[in-house]
């Protein structure tokens, strides 16, 4: 049950590898990491359930090693592996506050995690465990940003939070251009056409079709996800 607070019964936290390697180019780093699981343990004791979909980027990442010679599908392959890694050191930081998790991998690793079933999954949430989806989709040319829509339909969540290091969406690079300005809200249709990087061009578009939200917000500033499960005005709406 959604605490009297929460704006939301169940939310998809869509959280990058890079937040994970905190102020390192790579890696996990482990100041970084358990603040993650204080914010998400925060957040869970509001009432609100909670599922996760890690990325892998602060390990790997295709885009970043195209001079690799290594070929896409292996590449992406080395990603999603990745993202287990992420996933299995989210889940320790967590239990180690005291809530209980669950790691649901669409790559089968059993030693590391169970594999992703959507049944088994809900079931996880409705004992009020934090279920982290890891390995993506399973398959390769989709993003972790894919992976975050599907799972968060097949999970029946109300919305995907979106954590990023700038406080919302803005039509250009704030950080590169002064006079970028920044939406409020905006929605699914507006963020596809105009090309703003909320998501990829296919999670926008699994979004709008399902008829499901995105909040996009600043997780490097301390209660932020707080804030957002209470309905607070913080980052950007992306409406269906």
């Amino acid at each position: 049950m959604a605490g009297a607070m929460s704006q939301y019964k169940r939310i998809m936290l869509k959280l990058s590898g890079e937040a994970l390697a905190g102020t390192s180019d790579f890696g996990l780093e482990k100041d970084a990491l358990h603040r993650i699981a204080e914010e998400i343990v925060m957040a869970k004791k509001e009432g609100v359930s909670i599922a996760v979909t890690v990325g892998g980027g602060n390990i790997w990442r295709f885009r970043d090693q195209k001079e690799s010679g290594i070929e896409r599908t292996a590449s992406d392959a080395m990603g999603m592996l990745a993202t287990i890694m992420n996933a299995v050191g989210l889940q320790a930081a967590i239990e180690d506050l005291g809530a209980e998790s669950r790691v649901c991998s669409a790559i089968d690793v059993p030693q590391l995690a169970e594999p992703y079933l959507k049944r088994r999954a809900i079931r996880h949430i409705e004992k009020d465990r934090i279920v982290i989806c890891a390995g993506g989709t399973g398959n390769p040319y989709f993003t972790t940003d894919s992976a975050a829509a599907l799972r968060a339909l097949e999970l029946n969540c109300d919305v995907i939070l979106k954590a990023t290091n700038v406080d919302g969406v803005y039509d250009k690079d704030p950080k590169k251009f002064k006079d970028a300005k920044k939406y409020d809200t905006l929605t699914l249709q507006e963020a596809i056409e105009k090309g703003l990087g909320v998501m990829d061009q296919a999670a926008l578009s699994l979004c709008r079709e399902q008829g499901i939200g995105v909040v996009v917000f600043d997780f490097s500033v301390p209660g932020n996800l707080l804030r957002v499960v209470k309905g607070e005005k913080v980052g950007t709406r992306v409406r269906v």
